[in-house]
């Protein structure tokens, strides 16, 4: 089972904790952490594009000429698509880009991704993560004490407000609850700050 060193707030080590090996230690697979954040980064598209048609746009009632005798092309309507101010002909419209993945697909993206920041020793362990008031200083002293540089991905148990509200004006730096880690969260961010108490909460599911 991989081990990893439990710290305090302050950068020191506290305990050694065993973290589950079916979750944070199995081989990474690409192509399923692949298919997970193409599904959240379509899922986020608002899909909103649209063009009109020949049908939709304004003008072209009548015929612009009569069919034959005038030895022109014939023509139905000014507003066909080759005519300038005519419809567009395939053009996008309104739809949603997201698709579904299978469940198991989805626990073995999270599975990959949390293992991959453990391989690459991306991850660190708090024993508690709590601040008294919403104060970003305080919280910026506590990612110099972790030696965090980089961008940061911040995992409690719960939603705290304190900590949401002083992480949140840091660059680079974001913070979910247990419930809501995700694969492209995990794998965007460089560091991923995880409290002991969050860890089994992501265990109990995902074993």
């Amino acid at each position: 089972m991989p081990k990893v060193s439990v710290l305090n707030v302050s950068g020191s080590q506290v305990e050694e904790l065993e973290l589950n090996e079916a979750v944070f230690g199995i081989t990474p697979n690409v192509h399923v952490m692949n298919q997970a954040v193409l599904l959240q980064r379509a899922s986020l598209r608002r899909g909103t594009h649209k063009v009109k048609g020949r049908s939709e746009v304004r003008g072209g009632g009548r015929k612009p000429w009569k069919q034959k005798g005038t030895g022109r092309a014939r023509q139905g309507s000014i507003r066909s698509p080759q005519w300038k101010g005519g419809g567009t002909v395939f053009g996008p419209t309104p739809r949603s880009y997201s698709f579904k993945l299978p469940k198991k697909v989805r626990r073995l993206a999270i599975k990959s991704a949390l293992s991959s920041k453990v391989i690459d020793n991306n991850i660190i362990v708090l024993d508690a993560l709590a601040l008294n008031t919403p104060k970003t200083k305080e919280f910026v002293t506590i990612l110099n004490n972790l030696k965090v540089e980089r961008k940061a991905l911040i995992v409690a148990p719960s939603y705290d407000d304190n900590v949401a509200l002083s992480a949140r004006n840091i660059p680079g730096v974001k913070f979910v609850a247990a419930d809501g880690i995700n694969v492209l969260d995990v794998l965007m961010y460089d560091k991923l700050i995880i409290t002991k108490e969050a860890v089994q909460k992501v265990e109990e599911v995902l074993a």
